[in-house]
This record gives C-alpha cells, sequence and structure tokens, in this order.
C-alpha cells in the first residue's frame, strides 16, 4: 500500500465517523468508559503490588547476640553470617543503640535503664529474597553465639501467603476486565460496521479487494481507540496527581509508599492508548470479516 492510498484512507475514516457521528459517539464512549476503568483498576492494582513489595523488602532478622560473645566473637559471628548464602545486608546495632530507639520510641521514662542496661547487642539480617527469611534465619540460629533469632515465626509465612495471592488475584482480575473491555467494545464497533454493510457490499461488488475495504474501517478503529483514551487519560492522571498529593506527604515516614505520580502516571497513559488502539483496531478487524464473503 502506498503512502498516497494509506493518507487516502485515513482522510476517508475520519469522514465515516464524521458522517455516522452517533455510532461514533457510542463506540468512544464504550471505549472510554471501560478505558477509564481499567486506567482505574491498573492504579489502585500497581500501588497494591508496591505496597506488599514494600512490606516484603522491610522483613528482616533480628540476631540476639550471647551475652558471653566478646568483640572477637561479635564479629566473627557477624563474617559467618555475612557468607551465608542468601543474606543481603547485616546491620549490628549495640545495646545502647537499641536503648536509644526505645527511648526514642516510648519516652525519656525508659532512659533509667541506661545506667544499667538490660539489651543485648543485635544483628539485623535481610535476605536477598524475602521468601528465604526463615531459611536464613534457621541456618543463623544453628551458629554458636546467637542467643535467639526472631523472624515472626508462624506470622511472617501467612504474611507472604496472603501477599501472594493478593497478587494471584490482581492479575486475574485485571486479565478478566481486560476480556470483557474487548468484548464490550468489539461488539460496539460491530453494530457500527454491521450497520454499514450495505456500503461493504456494494465496494466488494464492484471489484474492491478484501484489504481495501478493510484498511478505513481498521483505521477508524484505531482513531476510536485513540479518541476515546483522551478523557481516561486526564481524569486518571488529574486524579491520582490529587490522591498522591494528598497521601504521599502522609506516609513519608512509613515504610510503604506510592508510586511516584512520574513516570508512573506516564506508563499508565501509554498503556491505556495502547490498549484502546488495540481493542479498537482488533474490534474492527474481526467485526469486517463476516462482511467481506460476498
Amino acid at each position: 500500500m502506498t503512502f498516497k492510498t494509506l493518507k487516502r484512507h485515513m482522510k476517508e475514516s475520519l469522514t465515516t465517523m464524521g458522517r455516522n457521528r452517533w455510532m461514533s459517539f457510542a463506540s468512544i464512549s464504550a471505549v472510554t468508559v471501560t478505558l477509564l476503568l481499567v486506567g482505574v483498576f491498573l492504579i489502585i492494582m500497581m500501588n497494591l503490588n508496591k505496597v506488599a513489595t514494600d512490606i516484603e523488602n522491610d522483613v528482616e532478622i533480628k540476631v540476639l547476640i550471647d551475652l558471653e560473645a566478646n568483640e572477637t566473637a561479635e564479629l566473627e559471628l557477624q563474617q559467618k553470617i555475612k557468607n551465608m548464602p542468601g543474606v543481603e545486608t547485616v546491620t549490628y546495632s549495640s545495646k545502647k543503640q537499641e536503648l536509644d530507639k526505645i527511648v526514642k520510641d516510648f519516652g525519656n521514662d525508659l532512659s533509667l535503664f541506661k545506667q544499667e542496661n538490660p539489651l543485648r547487642n543485635v544483628m539485623y539480617v535481610k535476605a536477598d529474597n524475602p521468601q528465604n527469611t526463615e531459611q536464613v534465619a534457621k541456618s543463623i540460629d544453628a551458629l554458636s553465639g546467637t542467643y535467639e533469632v526472631i523472624y515472626g515465626k508462624g506470622k511472617i509465612e501467612k504474611l507472604f501467603g496472603f501477599l501472594e495471592l493478593s497478587r494471584n488475584v490482581g492479575i486475574v482480575l485485571i486479565v478478566a476486565l481486560l476480556l470483557t473491555a474487548t468484548f464490550l467494545i468489539s461488539n460496539t464497533i460491530k453494530i457500527t460496521i454491521t450497520a454499514r454493510k450495505t456500503e461493504i457490499e456494494i465496494m466488494k461488488l464492484v471489484g474492491a479487494t478484501n484489504s481495501f475495504v478493510r484498511t478505513p474501517f481498521i483505521i477508524e478503529g484505531m482513531w476510536l481507540g485513540i479518541f476515546g483514551s483522551i478523557i481516561p487519560i486526564v481524569l486518571v492522571t488529574l486524579l491520582y496527581s490529587t490522591v498522591y498529593n494528598a497521601v504521599a506527604p502522609k506516609l513519608a515516614h512509613e515504610v510503604v509508599q506510592l508510586l511516584e505520580v512520574m513516570p508512573f502516571i506516564l506508563q499508565i497513559d501509554i498503556i491505556l492508548v495502547v490498549m484502546g488502539v488495540f481493542i479498537g483496531v482488533l474490534g474492527s478487524y474481526v467485526s469486517v470479516r463476516k462482511f467481506l464473503k460476498v
């Protein structure tokens, strides 16, 4: 197909949309509503996934060091833990630092314990994969020089299981929503093309090839997808920017954080445009096929 022919088809598709403005409006409205739902749902699910990842990454192992261990023994223990497979970081915290944390969190009344600190020196260990936390904790517990290894036994397994279930449910819901969106929009476009079946039949009867007949409808489907994605992009961008500016400052010192507006919202906008074009083109292609057999 030459550029001149393609240009003609592009112009013809816009003209046809103008002639059939109400059917085009119906198709664009279907694309708009569906993509708006998809956009909002994607934002929610991707932020929930971010929250789940933040929670997983915050999981760490607290190793209480035996009181009888001297400085040399502590250094040896720290080096052994660092060399363990599956260990990402090891952070040492003296009992003085531990008491300072408690005083900061619970008030100066506990500063009386500074005279006789009852706490132990501690090492905070993070696994390179949060799912390996239990395995790493058991390996550390087997080392000499440790008094107790704390990692939320019993609770952490349930947490990871719940987070994994949430991710899987989210993926299933997104796929179901996309399939529903494709079905609804394709059927709306099919109604538009059905109303013009006489036009297609005449073109076929005068010798037009299938590709010549199909191309304007495919381009028209592309325009429907692009025009239908404009309002969702604007609304989703404004909505997320507003929510982020209101919520993000309150989460500034928390473990979980929302995805930053940029480049996240730009990625969502691109996804919506691509989805709109893909569904529009696919709907037009599938719908026009039944009228090409004349």
